[in-house]
């Protein structure tokens, strides 16, 4: 299915446009299912001034949603409405200064642990053990390994839905497990993180012990993205959502060419072909098991946007 081509009302109410805009893209190449429909407008903005333009001149009934790297993000069959914002290199900055470490939106995470690693700032870590962008990681206060955002983070820089700039400081983010209370029309650009002093060599070490703890529980060198479901426990908590879905006997549950990892439950993979909708469908599945056998109602981690 294709939409109706938007483009030129988006360029004519926004002449000034320096991105690239394009109409009905294909979003599986942008997330990490490599799954789902077209995508209306596909807009990757040359920086923060070019993405204000943008929202500040975009008419209110055009829905707009935002992407960095795709890791959590599931994008329905039917594609996605409106206008999908890629925060690409001209968000991907890193810069380091004393025990700060400031980050575009568009950075990796694993791109910024190693910025501060290598320059001796301890405490961000844990972001190597993090899949996708900084954007994301802000939005849901991710977290690994004994970290979460929450506990490094100064201060965000984000745009409005009418592309006004604005700052959050730590606590107006309202952070709780894997949420933070700014509203969602809200698109972060920037992040201010502050570690503390450590070792480079240390540092560096201790994010290769993720990288290996990674590569040997989870599956990632598939076509999956990330975490399915929050932990009904949070942080550190009891019971993980992984060992629910083991427990309801979901290991190994596959969907067409969707399937439960058997490496790690709470993962979700493609093993090639499957739809957007296997995906969700087997995800569902794996839910309403959860909660026949033990009452816990798994909450997705996992975006899922557009229309079936």
């Amino acid at each position: 299915m294709s939409f109706p081509d938007i483009t030129g009302e988006i360029r004519a109410a926004a002449p000034e446009l320096r991105g690239t805009l394009a109409a009905n893209a294909p979003s599986a190449p942008l997330t990490w299912f490599r799954a789902g429909g077209p995508v209306q407008a596909l807009f990757t903005p040359a920086d923060e001034a070019d993405l204000a333009h943008l929202l500040a001149a975009l008419p209110d009934e055009i829905p707009v949603t935002v992407v960095g790297l795709g890791s959590n993000l599931l994008v329905r069959d039917g594609g996605l409405p409106g206008v999908l914002v890629r925060l690409a290199k001209g968000f991907a900055q890193i810069a380091v200064e004393g025990l700060r470490v400031e980050a575009g939106a568009g950075a990796a995470d694993v791109k910024v642990a190693r910025a501060a690693a290598e320059a001796g700032v301890d405490g961000l870590a844990f972001l190597r053990g993090i899949p996708g962008a900084i954007g994301g990681a802000l939005a849901m206060n991710a977290g690994a390994y004994g970290g979460e955002v929450k506990d490094v983070l100064v201060a965000a820089r984000g745009l409005d839905r009418r592309g006004r700039a604005a700052t959050f400081t730590n606590e107006e983010m309202g952070f709780s497990y894997r949420h933070c209370a700014v509203p969602d029309d809200v698109i972060f650009t920037h992040a201010t993180f502050e570690g503390r002093p450590g070792e480079p060599a240390a540092i560096l070490a201790a994010m290769n012990e993720i990288t290996e703890k990674r590569s040997t529980t989870q599956p990632v060198s598939t076509r999956t993205g990330g975490s399915t479901f929050a932990n009904p426990g949070g942080p550190g908590g009891s019971p993980k959502a992984w060992e629910l879905i083991d427990a309801a006997g979901c290991r190994g549950l596959s969907r067409g060419a969707a399937q439960v990892s058997e490496l790690h439950c709470n993962f979700l993979v493609n093993h090639g072909g499957a739809s957007a909708a296997d995906i969700e469908a087997l995800g569902e599945e794996v839910r309403r098991r959860v909660r026949e056998t033990s009452g816990v109602e798994l909450r997705w981690e996992i975006r899922r946007v557009g229309v079936g």
